[in-house]
């Protein structure tokens, strides 16, 4: 039977955007209500913070990751176009260079030249790309996939805190939308390490750590600077 590696890399671009946007929509619309539920503001007033949050976050976190991620392809791109150039001004050059890398990695010097010579001969551009560069297809940055994947999952992270304010009474949100947001974040954490093949208690842990300190110090910043009804 056949050994097959089930390898996980290929969902680093998703799975960032994924886990960024999702974390990210739990912890500051959960860290605003909070906030604001702090400062003994009223229940329709929490609730509209809580909802013109999640838009104004999703919307920002669409824009972010589309700018960000559109730097890295254009920067990926100018680096295409550069080693493009360098193989059509000097293709010895280039020869050496692959080989001495095959080199460094621990290969024969006669059988690195060889492995160089063969793979240019079949797509010298590609084996480049991937061994002087480290662009791989697989990972190369994808804006509109970033964008529209965070922007989702902020919404779906958001909409936790939100489900919690809407069932909780006036008096229990804070404590209500705290604990759902903070076993939500554990589950998230949970999944996360799953996809990513990482530890699932580390991937919990962490996530839930820092949920816990933005809600303490929203909530602090809320006491600290509210007026009573």
């Amino acid at each position: 039977m056949a050994h097959q590696e089930d390898h996980r890399s290929h969902r680093i671009g998703w799975l960032r955007a994924a886990v960024l946007g999702a974390n990210d929509g739990i912890v500051s619309i959960a860290s605003l209500i909070i906030g604001v539920a702090a400062a003994h503001t009223s229940r329709e007033d929490i609730l509209l913070a809580g909802i013109a949050g999640l838009v104004a976050g999703a919307m920002s976190m669409a824009a972010g990751e589309y700018v960000s991620v559109s730097s890295q392809a254009d920067t990926e791109e100018a680096d295409i176009a550069l080693e493009q150039r360098h193989l059509q001004e000097d293709h010895e050059f280039e020869f050496q260079e692959l080989a001495e890398i095959y080199i460094k990695r621990g290969i024969q010097p006669e059988l690195a030249k060889q492995v160089a010579m063969q793979l240019m001969a079949h797509d010298a551009l590609d084996a480049h790309l991937k061994d002087e560069l480290g662009i791989y297809e697989r990972i190369t940055a994808k804006p509109i996939q970033a964008a529209f994947t965070s922007a989702t999952m902020f919404t779906l992270g958001a909409a936790m805190p939100l489900i919690a304010t809407f069932i909780a009474s006036t008096a229990q949100i804070i404590p209500i939308v705290a604990s759902f947001s903070l076993f939500s974040l554990a589950m998230l954490g949970t999944l996360a390490a799953y996809l990513g093949g990482a530890n699932i208690w580390k991937g919990a842990i962490r996530v839930t750590f820092w949920g816990t300190l933005a809600m303490g110090l929203t909530a602090t910043a809320g006491k600290l600077f509210g007026i009573a009804a």
